[in-house]
C-alpha cells in the first residue's frame, strides 16, 4: 500500500515556522455581567471566537486583586467550554501586575489560552514582561503561556519588528485608542472613528508597521477596535477594509453584535472555498507537483495561499466541501 501524500502544513510550509492558527475575533470584555453574557454565546457559536477577559481596563480601581480573581473563576469554571479564553494584564511597571500575572497563571494557568500585554514602550519592555510571566509559570509548574502585545504606544511602534521576532509572540494587535491620545491632540478626534481611522496618515501607516511585521515573522495580525458597534453595515465595511485592504487576519469586538459581522467578513465566499479546494485536493494527488488547473499553472507558492483560504475556512466557521473536510481537517497536523 503506497503512502498518504503529506498533509499540506507539512508539505508546503516545511521551511517556515507555521503560523498560529487564531479565531478571526478577539472578543473583549472586562465587567462581570458581558463576561459571563460572552462565555454563553461562544458556547452558542462555538470556538470561532476567543474571549479576552480584561484585568487591566476592566478593574476598578483599588479592585484588581478582586478582578483578577475573578476572571480567573470564570476561566476555570464549565462555562469556558472550549479552552478558548484570554485574559489581559496590567502593563508591565503596573503596580498590578506581577499580582495579576500571579493570580491568573497561578489559578487559571491551566485553562487560558494566552495573555495579553498591554502598552509596553518598547521591545525590552516586552522581554521583561515575557519574562516575569515565564517565570511565574515555572513557579506555578505551568508550560508557558502564549503571548499577545498591544502595540499603542510610540515606542512600541518604533520596535515593532523586533517584537514581532520574539518567539514567545504569537500575535500583535493594534491599540487605536491609547495610540492616537498618546499624541496630545496631534490626531484628531475623528481618527479613533469611521472612516477616520482608515485615512489619517499616521493610524495608517502604524496599521500597516504592525501588519507588515506580523507577517514578516509568522505572527497573527489582529486588528483595532470599530467604537460604532451598534452601525454594523458600517463595522462590516471596516472589517472588509481591515481584511482585505491592511492585512489582517484577527480583529478584535467590543460587543456580541460585532462578532458575526466580523466573523462574516474575514470569512472567504464560498466560490473561494470551493476553488481552493478542489485544487488542493488535485495537488495532493499529484503529490504537490505542479499542476494545470483551470487553465492555470500552480505550484507549491500558489498552493500556500489557497491554504491559507480552507484555514480561513475552518476558522470562520464556514462549510467545507466533504472531500476537504477528510482528506485536510479530519485528524489532520497542526
Amino acid at each position: 500500500m503506497s503512502a498518504l501524500p503529506p498533509h499540506p502544513r507539512q508539505a508546503l510550509f516545511g521551511h517556515t515556522d507555521l503560523r498560529p492558527l487564531l479565531p478571526a475575533v478577539d472578543h473583549y470584555c472586562g465587567v462581570e455581567a458581558r463576561m459571563r453574557k460572552s462565555l454563553a454565546l461562544q458556547a452558542e457559536l462555538g470556538p470561532v471566537f476567543d474571549i479576552t477577559l480584561d484585568a487591566e481596563d476592566g478593574a476598578p480601581v483599588g479592585g484588581e486583586a478582586e478582578h483578577a480573581a475573578l476572571i480567573a473563576e470564570l476561566a476555570t469554571s464549565d462555562a469556558n467550554r472550549f479552552g478558548r479564553v484570554g485574559a489581559r494584564v496590567h502593563p508591565w511597571g503596573h503596580a498590578a501586575f506581577e499580582a495579576d500575572v500571579d493570580t491568573l497563571i497561578g489559578q487559571a494557568g491551566h485553562r487560558l489560552a494566552y495573555l495579553m500585554i498591554p502598552k509596553p514602550d518598547s521591545a525590552d519592555d516586552v522581554e521583561r514582561a515575557v519574562a516575569a510571566i515565564d517565570a511565574a509559570c515555572a513557579h506555578h509548574g505551568r508550560p508557558p503561556l502564549p503571548l499577545q502585545v498591544l502595540i499603542e504606544t510610540h515606542g512600541a511602534l518604533r520596535d515593532v519588528f523586533r517584537i514581532a521576532a520574539h518567539p514567545r509572540i504569537e500575535s500583535l494587535s493594534f491599540g487605536l485608542m491609547d495610540f492616537v491620545s498618546a499624541h496630545g491632540g496631534a490626531i484628531p478626534k475623528k481618527a479613533m472613528e469611521l472612516p477616520g481611522q482608515f485615512e489619517h496618515p499616521l493610524v495608517v501607516r502604524a496599521k500597516l508597521e504592525i501588519a507588515a511585521a506580523a507577517h514578516a515573522y509568522g505572527k497573527v495580525p489582529s486588528h483595532c477596535v470599530v467604537t460604532e458597534f451598534r452601525d454594523t453595515t458600517r463595522l462590516a465595511a471596516a472589517a472588509r477594509c481591515a481584511a482585505h485592504e491592511f492585512g489582517y487576519t484577527r480583529m478584535w469586538s467590543i460587543h456580541p453584535d460585532q462578532i458575526r459581522p466580523i466573523l462574516e467578513a474575514f470569512a472567504p465566499g464560498a466560490d473561494e472555498v470551493a476553488e481552493a479546494a478542489e485544487l488542493l485536493l488535485q495537488a495532493q494527488a499529484a503529490q504537490w507537483a505542479p499542476i494545470s488547473f483551470h487553465d492555470r499553472l500552480h505550484d507549491r507558492a500558489s498552493y500556500r495561499y489557497f491554504w491559507t483560504v480552507l484555514e480561513r475556512a475552518q476558522r470562520t466557521g464556514r462549510a467545507l466541501p466533504a472531500a476537504a473536510q477528510q482528506a485536510f481537517f479530519t485528524g489532520s497536523p497542526g
